[in-house]
Protein backbone atom coordinates (compact mmCIF):
# COMPACT_ATOMS: atom_id res chain seq x y z
CA UNK A 1 0.00 0.00 0.00
CA UNK A 2 0.97 3.39 -0.96
CA UNK A 3 1.87 5.81 1.99
CA UNK A 4 2.84 10.00 2.38
CA UNK A 5 2.83 10.90 5.67
CA UNK A 6 4.34 14.79 5.52
CA UNK A 7 5.87 16.41 8.34
CA UNK A 8 6.98 19.19 9.98
CA UNK A 9 4.82 21.92 8.90
CA UNK A 10 3.54 24.79 11.48
CA UNK A 11 2.87 28.66 12.37
CA UNK A 12 5.94 30.68 11.27
CA UNK A 13 6.22 34.80 10.61
CA UNK A 14 7.21 36.02 7.24
CA UNK A 15 10.62 35.87 6.18
CA UNK A 16 11.25 32.75 8.52
CA UNK A 17 12.22 28.87 7.14
CA UNK A 18 10.77 25.43 7.83
CA UNK A 19 11.77 22.35 6.52
CA UNK A 20 9.58 19.32 5.30
CA UNK A 21 10.07 15.78 5.49
CA UNK A 22 7.60 12.96 3.89
CA UNK A 23 7.91 9.42 4.92
CA UNK A 24 7.16 7.34 2.41
CA UNK A 25 6.08 3.37 1.61
CA UNK A 26 4.99 1.11 -0.57
CA UNK A 27 6.77 1.95 -3.41
CA UNK A 28 10.27 1.49 -5.31
CA UNK A 29 11.30 4.69 -4.27
CA UNK A 30 14.94 4.69 -5.69
CA UNK A 31 13.18 4.88 -8.78
CA UNK A 32 10.48 7.15 -8.67
CA UNK A 33 10.20 10.71 -9.44
CA UNK A 34 8.66 12.80 -5.90
CA UNK A 35 7.46 16.23 -6.00
CA UNK A 36 5.92 18.39 -3.69
CA UNK A 37 2.67 20.20 -3.98
CA UNK A 38 0.32 22.86 -1.86
CA UNK A 39 -3.28 24.02 -1.48
CA UNK A 40 -3.76 27.26 -0.30
CA UNK A 41 -7.50 28.09 1.66
CA UNK A 42 -10.08 28.26 -1.02
CA UNK A 43 -7.74 27.35 -3.99
CA UNK A 44 -6.72 23.83 -6.38
CA UNK A 45 -3.62 22.32 -5.54
CA UNK A 46 -0.86 23.26 -7.24
CA UNK A 47 2.69 22.08 -7.94
CA UNK A 48 5.73 23.36 -5.96
CA UNK A 49 8.52 21.51 -6.90
CA UNK A 50 10.05 17.02 -8.46
CA UNK A 51 13.36 16.17 -7.97
CA UNK A 52 14.29 13.36 -10.17
CA UNK A 53 15.25 9.92 -8.81
CA UNK A 54 19.28 10.02 -8.37
CA UNK A 55 18.52 13.99 -7.74
CA UNK A 56 20.36 15.06 -10.75
CA UNK A 57 17.69 16.83 -12.20
CA UNK A 58 15.11 19.60 -10.14
CA UNK A 59 12.13 21.52 -11.44
CA UNK A 60 10.25 24.40 -9.27
CA UNK A 61 7.19 26.64 -9.70
CA UNK A 62 8.13 30.65 -10.12
CA UNK A 63 6.36 31.47 -7.04
CA UNK A 64 8.59 29.41 -5.26
CA UNK A 65 12.10 29.40 -7.08
CA UNK A 66 14.71 30.52 -5.40
CA UNK A 67 13.33 29.74 -1.58
CA UNK A 68 12.31 26.87 -1.59
CA UNK A 69 14.83 23.77 -2.13
CA UNK A 70 13.96 20.21 -2.81
CA UNK A 71 16.45 17.24 -1.68
CA UNK A 72 16.06 13.12 -1.21
CA UNK A 73 17.37 10.98 0.95
CA UNK A 74 17.35 6.94 -0.68
CA UNK A 75 18.58 5.26 1.74
CA UNK A 76 15.89 6.84 3.66
CA UNK A 77 12.87 6.80 1.48
CA UNK A 78 12.60 10.50 2.54
CA UNK A 79 12.00 13.25 0.51
CA UNK A 80 12.45 16.86 2.16
CA UNK A 81 11.47 20.50 1.52
CA UNK A 82 13.66 24.12 2.72
CA UNK A 83 11.97 26.24 2.65
CA UNK A 84 13.15 30.06 3.01
CA UNK A 85 11.93 33.77 3.33
CA UNK A 86 8.37 32.37 3.69
CA UNK A 87 5.52 34.64 2.93
CA UNK A 88 1.34 34.79 3.98
CA UNK A 89 1.09 33.63 0.68
CA UNK A 90 3.14 30.39 0.91
CA UNK A 91 0.35 29.63 3.40
CA UNK A 92 -0.99 25.90 2.51
CA UNK A 93 -1.40 22.02 3.11
CA UNK A 94 1.99 20.55 1.72
CA UNK A 95 1.95 17.56 0.07
CA UNK A 96 4.38 14.98 -1.26
CA UNK A 97 3.55 12.48 -3.88
CA UNK A 98 5.11 10.66 -6.61
CA UNK A 99 3.35 12.01 -9.54
CA UNK A 100 3.19 8.63 -11.57
CA UNK A 101 1.38 6.93 -8.40
CA UNK A 102 -1.91 9.19 -8.17
CA UNK A 103 -1.85 9.18 -4.37
CA UNK A 104 -1.80 11.53 -1.59
CA UNK A 105 -1.40 11.42 1.72
CA UNK A 106 -2.74 14.15 4.12
CA UNK A 107 -0.71 16.72 3.99
CA UNK A 108 1.16 19.16 6.57
CA UNK A 109 -0.24 22.39 7.15
CA UNK A 110 1.96 25.79 6.68
CA UNK A 111 1.05 28.65 8.35
CA UNK A 112 2.38 32.11 7.53
CA UNK A 113 1.68 35.05 9.51
CA UNK A 114 2.99 37.72 11.58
Amino acid sequence: QVQFVESGGGLVQPGESLRLSCTTSGFTFGTSIMAWYRQPPGKEREFIARISPGSKSTNYADSVKGRFTISRDNAKNTPTLQMNSLNPEDTAVYYCTAPTLQSWGQGTQVTVSS
